[in-house]
C-alpha cells in the first residue's frame, strides 16, 4: 500500500535523471496501476487454487526482486517494464494480507483488526511523506530500494505463517472468459481515468475508454452470476447494506485520498516548497489517520454505524472546506493542520464501513471479499482522482492553479455532503 502512493512524488526526479519526458515517466505510475488491476483479477482464483499463503509468499518474493530491478534501472524503458511486472506480481499482497490478518473467524464481533486498518488507510497516507523524505535524503532510487530489505524481512517472517489461510483446492477452475472481461474492464477504465487526468476530459478518448471499461465490467457482473468459480465472486455482497457500505467506501477514498496525491502538487508547484519540506508536512496526517482508524474502531462499539459514518462525512466536508482558504503563501503548518482534520474524520468513516462490508464473510470468502474491496477502492479512487487531477492540470496550464485547487476543494465538500446524506440509509447496527 505504501508503494501505491510513494512513487508519485518521484516522477519529476526520475524524468530529470533518466532524461525522459514527463508523459513517458508517468507510465512508471500508470503502468503499475494497470498491471495491478490485472493481477487483482487473478488474486481470488489463485488463492482458491493454490492456497492463500503459497500465493502470498510467491508474490512477496517476486515483488522484492522487481523492486531491486526498479532501483538499478539504467533507462526509463527498463524502469517502466519493471514497474509493470511489479504491479502484476504484487497485486495479491494487500487482499491476501488482510485475509490472513482477519483469521479463520473473519471479523470477530464485527471489528476490523487495527493492523488491517493500518495497512489499508495509514500506509497510503504516509506514502507521499516517505517518498519526499527518501528523495530528499538519497534520490529517487531509494523509493524502490527501500522495498528490498523491508520486503526480504517480511518474506522471512511470513515463512513462519505457512500454516495460516485457506488451503489449495485442486478442483477450483479458471474462468478465462470472466478473467478477460474483468481484467479488460479494469484496465480500460483505469487507462481512461489516467488519460483524463493527464490531458483533460475535453477530448473524446478518455471518456470513451471509461464508458467502454464500465461496459466490460457490467458484462462481467452478468457473467459472474452464472458461473461456479468466477475470478472474483460477487455473492460476497450479501445485502443492500453491504453494497451501500462499498459505495460509501469508494466515495471516502476519493474524498480522503484525493488530496494525498494533489496537495504535494500544490505545495511544490504553486507554493514552491521542496519535496523534502512537503514530505515532512504530510507526516502528521498519516499518523493522525492511523489514530483515527483505531479511535473509529473503538467508538463504533458505542455509536450506531449510521450516526458515526454520517458524522465522519460531515467532518470531512468541514475540513475539506479549509482548502478554499489556501493561498500562495499559506504556511505549510496550516496545510498540515487541515490535512490532519481530514485524516481524523476519514478514520471515523473507513474502518466502520470496511467492517460493515466484511463482517458477514467467513474465512473461505475473505479472499474474494478483500479482492473486490481493493478493486472497487482503487477503481473508484483512480477515476475520482483522475477527474480532480485534470481540474488541477487545466488550471496550471491556464495560469490559474490556485483557483483550480479551490474548485477541487468545493467538489470534495459537495461529495462529502452527498455521502453524509447517503449514509443515513445505513442500519444502526
Amino acid at each position: 500500500m505504501l508503494d501505491s502512493s510513494i512513487v508519485n512524488v518521484a516522477v519529476p526526479d526520475i524524468a530529470q535523471d533518466l532524461r525522459a519526458g514527463l508523459d513517458t515517466v508517468h507510465w512508471v505510475v500508470s503502468g503499475y496501476l494497470l498491471s495491478l488491476a490485472v493481477g487483482l483479477a487473478l488474486t481470488a482464483y489463485a488463492s482458491r487454487r493454490f492456497g492463500t499463503m503459497r500465493v502470498y509468499l510467491v508474490s512477496m518474493a517476486l515483488f522484492v526482486a522487481t523492486s531491486a530491478v526498479c532501483a538499478v534501472a539504467p533507462s526509463i524503458e527498463l524502469l517502466v517494464t519493471a514497474r509493470v511486472v511489479q504491479g502484476f506480481v504484487g497485486a495479491p499482497l494487500v487482499p491476501l494480507a488482510l485475509s490472513i490478518l482477519m483469521g479463520k473467524d473473519g471479523l470477530s464481533g464485527g471489528k476490523v483488526p487495527v493492523s488491517a486498518a493500518v495497512v489499508l488507510f495509514l500506509a497510503p497516507a504516509l506514502g507521499p511523506s516517505l517518498g519526499g523524505l527518501l528523495i530528499g535524503a538519497g534520490g529517487w532510487r531509494w523509493v524502490f530500494l527501500v522495498n528490498v530489505p523491508v520486503g526480504a524481512a517480511g518474506l522471512l517472517l511470513a515463512l513462519r505463517l505457512r500454516h495460516l489461510g485457506t488451503r489449495a483446492r485442486a478442483e477450483a477452475r479458471f474462468d478465462p472468459i470472466g478473467f478477460l472481461l474483468l481484467s479488460a474492464g479494469l484496465v480500460t477504465t483505469l487507462l481512461g481515468a489516467t488519460r483524463g487526468s493527464a490531458s483533460g476530459w475535453g477530448s473524446p478518448a478518455p471518456l470513451s475508454l471509461v464508458v467502454a471499461g464500465i461496459g466490460l465490467l457490467a458484462a462481467y457482473v452478468r457473467t459472474a452470476s452464472r458461473r461456479k468459480d468466477p475470478p472474483v465472486r460477487l455473492d460476497v455482497i450479501r445485502s443492500s447494506q453491504s453494497l451501500l457500505a462499498l459505495v460509501l467506501q469508494v466515495l471516502a477514498s476519493v474524498i480522503a485520498f484525493g488530496t494525498v496525491f494533489l496537495i504535494p502538487v500544490f505545495t511544490q508547484q504553486v507554493q514552491g516548497h521542496t519535496a523534502l519540506a512537503t514530505g515532512l508536512a504530510l507526516i502528521p496526517q498519516g499518523i493522525v489517520m492511523g489514530l483515527g482508524t483505531a479511535l473509529g474502531q473503538r467508538i463504533s462499539t458505542h455509536i450506531p454505524l449510521r450516526t458515526l459514518v454520517t458524522l465522519g462525512f460531515a467532518a470531512l466536508a468541514a475540513s475539506s472546506g479549509v482548502m478554499l482558504l489556501l493561498t500562495d503563501d499559506t504556511p505549510l503548518w496550516v496545510t498540515a493542520i487541515m490535512l490532519c482534520g481530514r485524516a481524523l474524520a476519514a478514520g471515523f468513516v473507513t474502518t466502520p464501513l470496511l467492517a460493515a462490508f466484511l463482517a458477514p464473510l467467513g474465512e473461505s470468502d475473505l479472499a474474494d471479499g478483500n479482492t473486490l474491496y481493493n478493486i472497487t477502492q482503487r477503481l473508484g479512487g483512480a477515476v475520482g482522482v483522475g477527474i480532480l487531477g485534470s481540474m488541477v492540470a487545466t488550471g496550471a496550464h491556464s495560469g490559474a492553479a490556485l483557483a483550480a485547487f479551490h474548485q477541487v476543494g468545493a467538489v470534495l465538500v459537495a461529495l462529502a455532503l452527498a455521502a453524509a446524506v447517503l449514509a443515513r440509509s445505513l442500519t444502526r447496527a
